[in-house]
C-alpha cells in the first residue's frame, strides 16, 4: 500500500503545490496590474505563467523524485528528463521576463516621445535586442542540456582543444552569415534604417516591415514583400525618405504648347492645392524648365507631410491641371505641326 500511496502523494502534492503557487502569483500580478495601470509590465509578466508553473512543477518533481520511489529501474532516465525539462522551462521563463521588461521600457519611451522617427529607431533596437537575448539564452540552455550527459562532459576537453581550428573553419564557411549578423547590429544601433521607414532599394519603393539580424523585409506599394540581406544596406547606397523629418517635396511635369497660359496655370495650381487635403500648405511653385521646337516643359513643386500624401498631391495636381487645360485652354495642349512637302528641284 505504501508503494502506491507514496508516489501518488509526491506527484500529486507537487502538482497541487504548483497550481496553488501559480494561482497566488497570478493573483498578485493582477492586483499589481490593476493598481499600476499606467505600465503594462504586470500584464506582460502574467503571460509567463505557463513557463513559471512548468519550472515549479519540474523543480518539485526533480527534488522529490528520490522519495517517490517511482520507476526505480528507470531512475537515471527519468531524473535526466526532468532536468532537461527544468532547463528548457527556465530558459523559456527568462525570455518571457526579458521580453516583458524590454516591451515595458519601449512603451514608456514611446509614450513620452512624440517624434515618430525616434520611436521607430527604438522599436528597431528593441526588436533586435530581443532576438539577441533569445538566441543567447537558447544557446546557453542547449549547452546546459548537453552537459547533463556524461559523454558530453568527457568530450569537453577535446572540443576545447580543437575550438581554435573549428572557429577558423566556421568563420570562413559562414563569412556571409557573420557579415549579415554584424550588419544587423550596425543597422540597429547606427540608426541607418528603422521599422516603418519609407525606402527605395533597387528602384523599388516601399516600407520597412521587418528587420532581423540577417535579413530585412520591405513591403512595396503593391503589397509585395522584398526580402534582402541586411548587409545590402551597409554596403550599397539606398534612399531613405523617412530620414530626419518625413516632410517631402514632389514635382509634377507637363509638356504644353508654347502658347500655354503660364500665369493662369499658376493660379489654377493654387486653387487645386487649396482643395486638396493632402497638401500641407508649406509651399508650391510653377515654372517653365525646358523647351523644345514643339513644346515647353512646365514643372510644379508641391509639398506634403509624408511620402503617402506627396503621392496623392502629385496625382491630383496632374489630373486636375490636364482636365482644366482641356476644358478651358485646349490650344495649350501639345500639337503636331504639319505642312506640304516641298518637291526637290528638277535637273
Amino acid at each position: 500500500m505504501e508503494t502506491v500511496l507514496r508516489p501518488l502523494t509526491v506527484v500529486g502534492g507537487s502538482v497541487v503545490l504548483t497550481a496553488l503557487i501559480g494561482w497566488a502569483t497570478d493573483l498578485l500580478l493582477r492586483k499589481a496590474d490593476a493598481r499600476h495601470s499606467e505600465t503594462p509590465l504586470w500584464d506582460l509578466l502574467r503571460r509567463a505563467r505557463v513557463p513559471y508553473q512548468t519550472v515549479l512543477c519540474a523543480a518539485l518533481l526533480r527534488g522529490s523524485y528520490d522519495q517517490a520511489q517511482l520507476l526505480q529501474e528507470h531512475r537515471v532516465g527519468v531524473g535526466r528528463t526532468l532536468t532537461l525539462v527544468l532547463i528548457g522551462a527556465a530558459a523559456w521563463l527568462v525570455v518571457r521576463i526579458a521580453s516583458a521588461v524590454v516591451e515595458t521600457s519601449y512603451t514608456r519611451y514611446a509614450r513620452h516621445h512624440r517624434d515618430p522617427a525616434r520611436v521607430r529607431r527604438v522599436r528597431t533596437q528593441v526588436s533586435l535586442i530581443m532576438r539577441v537575448v533569445s538566441a543567447v539564452v537558447g544557446v546557453l540552455a542547449v549547452a546546459a542540456m548537453l552537459l547533463t550527459f556524461p559523454a558530453m562532459r568527457a568530450a569537453g576537453a577535446s572540443l576545447l582543444a580543437s575550438a581554435g581550428i573549428l572557429g577558423i573553419v566556421a568563420g570562413v564557411a559562414a563569412q556571409s552569415t557573420l557579415a549579415n549578423l554584424f550588419a544587423g547590429l550596425q543597422i540597429a544601433f547606427g540608426d541607418m534604417v528603422r521599422l516603418g521607414d519609407t525606402v527605395v532599394v533597387d528602384g523599388e519603393w516601399g516600407t520597412v516591415e521587418e528587420i532581423t539580424l540577417t535579413f530585412l523585409t520591405v513591403r512595396t506599394w503593391d503589397e509585395r514583400r522584398i526580402t534582402m540581406p541586411v548587409s545590402y544596406f551597409t554596403s550599397k547606397p539606398f534612399e531613405n525618405w523617412s530620414r530626419g523629418t518625413p516632410e517631402m517635396t514632389g514635382t509634377v511635369y507637363w509638356h504644353v504648347d508654347h502658347t500655354a497660359p503660364i500665369e493662369a496655370m499658376r493660379g489654377r495650381l493654387q486653387d487645386i492645392l487649396r482643395e486638396c487635403p493632402a497638401w500641407d500648405g508649406r509651399a508650391y511653385s510653377l515654372a517653365v524648365t525646358d523647351s523644345t521646337p514643339n513644346t515647353i516643359q512646365v514643372r510644379a513643386l508641391v509639398t506634403a507631410k509624408d511620402s503617402d500624401d506627396i503621392w496623392t498631391v502629385r496625382v491630383t495636381v496632374r489630373e486636375q491641371m490636364i482636365k482644366w487645360l482641356c476644358a478651358e485652354h485646349p490650344y495649350a495642349l501639345p500639337r503636331v505641326n504639319t505642312g506640304d512637302a516641298i518637291p526637290p528641284p528638277r535637273g
